[in-house]
């Protein structure tokens, strides 16, 4: 068979080379995270092999799509309305932005600081994948507040909380944050109250963390027992931490994550 095309893609964390056929449909797959290409159909192994020979690489296995998990299944059957997955990092600070007034629209606003602080975070977030880790951004809570970064993976599941201190110094004397001249404010006892939030609605331990991006001095007198500091040049250690969660875990609470009905009684 000739004419067969090969496409790269990322989907659900993972680099993907799809095989298809010149009408478009996908008729096998490469993994080259697990090393396995997985064929729709068996009768065209050799054709598919052929085209995926330049890509391959020692170890490759090769067989039917696996069966599909309970965590896959509950993905597949969620209405694109009630996933969060697609939230892009600072999501309901982009919404708030673009319904500002056109002659506001190139004013400084102090908002747009803390945009790009969450989208410098949530790139570095989002690299974790490649370890097994699962992302989601600014997922909404009842009310107002959101969560800017839940992060789910081996080492647990982290309740992120950016603080947005660029070029400034930042001191930490729980529960009082004070960035640069301004006045003190519990960050710490709102990033803990999304934490609880996020363990009630997901039934399992949410390790509260504030995450201080672009600081030029950060002190901590003395450091908080259960909220993490982490600034954001600090974010990939995180895939050496791990012995909490096994992966069917992280996909099982990550599945329930994604809902937006898991968050509705939080």
């Amino acid at each position: 068979m000739t004419g067969l095309r090969v496409t790269p893609a990322r989907r659900q964390g993972r680099d993907r080379l799809y095989v298809s056929l010149p009408n478009g449909r996908s008729i096998a797959w490469y993994d080259r995270d697990t090393g396995r290409v997985s064929l729709v159909s068996d009768r065209h192994r050799a054709d598919v092999l052929a085209a995926l020979a330049p890509y391959l690489t020692d170890g490759v296995t090769v067989g039917p799509p696996p069966v599909p998990t309970s965590a896959d299944l509950a993905r597949l059957s969620l209405h694109p309305d009630d996933d969060l997955a697609p939230n892009r990092p600072g999501e309901a600070l982009h919404a708030e932005l673009d319904h500002l007034p056109a002659g506001h629209r190139f004013r400084q606003d102090p908002r747009r600081a803390e945009l790009a602080a969450q989208q410098l975070l949530g790139g570095e977030f989002d690299r974790l994948e490649g370890a097994g880790w699962r992302i989601l951004h600014s997922v909404p809570l009842p009310g107002t507040e959101h969560i800017d970064h839940l992060v789910i993976g081996p080492a647990g599941v982290l309740a992120v909380h950016t603080l947005q201190a660029r070029r400034l110094r930042v001191r930490i004397a729980d529960p009082m944050v004070r960035v640069g001249r301004g006045e003190p404010v519990p960050q710490l006892r709102l990033a803990r109250r999304r934490a609880e939030r996020a363990a009630l609605a997901l039934t399992a331990v949410v390790r509260p963390v504030l995450a201080v991006v672009g600081a030029a001095r950060l002190d901590v007198v003395p450091a908080p027992p259960d909220v993490r500091i982490l600034r954001d040049d600090e974010v990939p250690a995180l895939t050496r931490l791990g012995g909490v969660l096994k992966p069917a875990d992280i996909e099982a609470l990550y599945a329930t994550a994604r809902d937006r009905r898991s968050w509705l009684r939080v």
